[in-house]
């Protein structure tokens, strides 16, 4: 299936939808984002001096941040302060013309400024408004200051997260972020399914950081509720599946190996020399391999200590066992089934040149996801949003540059 860069395509699936993107940093913005791979217009409303906080984010090139650069993928950006009552106006003029607003802001804060949900739904009653925050809109927690790294605490994550006998583990990356941007996606598109399918209005999306993540973990919250188990850290094991972790190679590389059924776990005893065990009660059975996960987890890694990584990967490969080595970054993007799924593109960009961006993930038949350009120098669409889409007269324009509006 053809991957696509640039370039004329087929009209995609949120061709029409008019996305205004007023968040900063991860979940918000990243949600706008995998809208915007899919046809959403995308309008990245930011501070006229800061910009989005995202775009000093991680690791820059020529003083530019590189994760700015993909997340701000398909954007149009604008500025606009909204401390301002002309920028407060401005936002509302961009309502009226959209299908969508984002926002992360704290409770009270739009509420403040007259922006709050009621007074946008009466402005527009079509619009749909999702508004991401740490705690969420409403609870005790919900006005204070949330990052997805709170998330990730708060979830229980963190708890079963790392050695047993080591500190609770954050992830090196935005995961709580990531995770909820996933499911503000899905609750846009149910809520544009209600609002267009069933000629419903608009409706409030309150979505936090920490519920989101809640649920990957869900069967945590069951096995305390029903059966009284708080879960605790236990490295890369897990009280589901054994044998389940990572594996050192001869040659001081890695692989990873689950034996989530009967049949793969019979596999893998086969594949190491001891198949006689998939017969046994206590190897044979999923609880009673759970008793054994010390003895089983041993075996195994002691059989991958004593050939190279290619080796065991060939024998459990060819035993149907699920395996896979463990990449590292520069690994990852060289390995020939990524390359071959173009799982990477390279968009040309005007700031930095070629770059290689991660595509869209899902892969659509008819409607496939695109990353026309990556993301644009602050206020690069001030003239075509205002002066074009609002009729901002070039006096206007000067005036609310001057006053620092825009």
């Amino acid at each position: 299936m053809e991957r696509v860069g640039g370039g004329t395509a087929p009209q995609q699936a949120l061709a029409g939808v008019r996305v205004i993107d007023a968040a900063t940093l991860g979940a918000a913005p990243l949600a706008a984002a995998l809208m915007a791979e899919f046809g959403a217009d995308v309008i990245k409303v930011e501070h006229p001096k800061r910009g989005d906080p995202l775009r000093d984010w991680g690791g820059k090139r020529n003083g530019i941040g590189l994760l700015w650069k993909s997340i701000g993928r398909n954007k149009r950006s604008i500025t606009l302060d909204l401390h301002f009552p002309e920028g407060q106006d401005l936002l509302r003029e961009l309502v009226k013309e959209a299908d969508v607003l984002i926002v992360n802001f704290r409770p009270g804060r739009l509420e403040k400024w007259g922006l709050a949900w009621e007074h946008l739904h009466a402005i527009n009653p079509k619009l749909i408004m999702l508004q991401i925050t740490g705690f969420g809109y409403t609870g005790p927690y919900a006005s204070r200051p949330g990052f997805g790294t709170l998330g990730e605490a708060m979830s229980g994550f963190a708890h079963t997260t790392g050695p047993a006998d080591g500190p609770p583990t954050l992830p090196p990356f935005m995961l709580a972020d990531g995770v909820a941007s996933l499911n503000a996606v899905n609750a846009v598109m149910f809520a544009l399914y209600h609002r267009d399918v069933h000629g419903a209005d608009g409706q409030f999306i309150d979505l936090n950081l920490i519920e989101p993540l809640m649920r990957l973990l869900e069967h945590m919250y069951l096995e305390h509720d029903q059966l009284g188990v708080n879960a605790s850290r236990n490295g890369n094991r897990w009280n589901v599946s054994v044998p389940r972790n990572t594996y050192k190679t001869s040659d001081g590389k890695w692989i990873a190996t689950s034996g989530s059924s009967p049949t793969v776990a019979a596999r893998i005893f086969k594949a190491i020399g001891r198949e006689e065990l998939a017969s046994h009660p206590e190897f044979g059975d999923a609880q009673g391999r759970l008793r054994r996960a010390d003895e089983i987890d041993g075996m195994v890694a002691e059989w991958v200590l004593r050939h190279p990584q290619a080796e065991v990967l060939r024998v459990l490969e060819e035993a149907e066992v699920a395996v896979a080595p463990v990449y590292d970054i520069a690994t990852l993007m060289s390995d020939p089934h990524i390359v071959a799924r173009e799982a990477f593109l390279t968009i040309d960009d005007p700031e930095l040149g070629p770059m290689r961006v991660q595509a869209p993930a899902a892969r659509l038949s008819e409607t496939q996801g695109r990353v026309k350009h990556l993301g644009p120098v602050l206020g690069s669409s001030n003239d075509e949003i205002y002066s074009g889409l609002l009729g901002l007269s070039e006096d206007r324009m000067n005036t609310l540059k001057s006053k620092g509006v825009i």
